[in-house]
């Protein structure tokens, strides 16, 4: 009872925190898997893909096993360092999330929703598609561009 208290203000005190680093209010939030869109990363993220009042930020936290610390320790090289991305609210032209229809092939293999958020970049058109659960339909709702 006690250590899910204590997660509870953990959880609660990271989304105080994290809204006061951006000066944004956070909106929807939901685990995924960073796919393509965004020029700077080709390798699949995990992160946080998060809708703020003022876009879609996508936040990978570093992570390394005792095995990959030790070898970088042994052979050089740099700890990974945090990844994020943000796509301004007014540059998002639209978001779709894209569930699997066909049965048979949600049975044969797993298949997770993607985000995929329609946005001009530095005056580029691009798409950047995050693979997440099913919560992500909260993020996508807070996303979508209103008709009015």
């Amino acid at each position: 009872m006690f250590l899910k208290k204590k997660e509870e203000v953990n959880a609660k005190k990271f989304w105080q925190d994290y809204e006061a680093s951006t000066g944004e209010k956070v909106l929807a939030k939901s685990l995924g898997q960073y796919l393509r869109g965004w020029a700077e990363y080709s390798q699949p993220l995990w992160g946080l893909a998060i809708a703020t009042s003022g876009g879609f930020r996508f936040h990978h936290f570093p992570h390394e096993g005792w095995l990959m610390a030790m070898s970088r320790a042994t052979a050089g090289g740099d700890a990974p360092r945090e990844k994020t991305f943000f796509i301004p609210r007014e540059s998002i032209s639209a978001v779709e999330l894209v569930l699997e229809k066909r049965w048979w092939k949600k049975l044969i293999t797993p298949s997770h929703p993607v985000l995929v958020i329609r946005c001009c970049i530095n005056n580029t058109k691009t798409e950047v598609a995050v693979e997440t659960d099913r919560s992500a339909g909260a993020v996508a709702e807070a996303l979508t561009p209103s008709d009015c």
